[in-house]
């Protein structure tokens, strides 16, 4: 498998079953991203949450030039099914300390112009202040030329974008869990 189907992820992580999975059985495309975060599983989930506001990738391309929050704001815990998730996607699932998954909005543009893209973040603790953090995104490319295209170009422009936001994730989860400010 090519990197950019796979990047920071292991064979053995790749077979796991994700709840992604229950969503999207028909997705024809999976993708894994991971990385190992020496924070707890419980602050590298509240770090998950802080991406109902921002996506903590490249600013000046996913959040119109603004700065993700480098800090945790209160209340973004207080999840629900439904909830807007960085402008695109909505949540579809979760349980807290173990996993996020989303879906592009059903009649949003991304899904026109992206397919139906679900993606589950999931956090898989080594101990009780280490942990995995790994994302899978399932994918049904659109039909047509578009989609011939997307299935050349998604994975690589996921797999730049998606890295940002994980390492990223990675520096606040690691910063707050040593009481270090950001």
């Amino acid at each position: 498998m090519c990197i950019s189907q796979t990047w920071g992820s292991q064979p053995a992580e790749r077979q796991l079953r994700f709840p992604c999975d229950l969503h999207a059985a028909g997705a024809a495309h999976a993708y894994y991203r991971g990385v190992s975060i020496d924070a707890p599983a419980g602050v590298v989930f509240r770090w998950l949450c802080q991406l109902r506001v921002a996506p903590y990738s490249y600013d000046w391309i996913d959040n119109w030039g603004r700065r993700s929050p480098p800090v945790l704001i209160d209340g973004l815990e207080n999840l629900e099914r439904g909830q807007e998730i960085m402008r695109i996607f909505e949540l579809v699932d979760f349980e807290p300390e173990r996993h996020l998954t989303i879906r592009t909005k059903a009649r949003g543009r991304s899904t026109r112009l992206f397919g139906d893209v679900i993606v589950s973040y999931l956090i898989v603790p080594a101990s009780s202040t280490r942990c995995r953090l790994l994302a899978k995104l399932l994918v049904q490319y659109p039909r047509g030329g578009l989609g011939q295209l997307l299935r050349w170009l998604l994975p690589w422009g996921d797999l730049i974008m998606m890295r940002r936001q994980l390492l990223n994730l990675k520096r606040l989860a690691e910063a707050s869990s040593r009481g270090i400010p950001a």
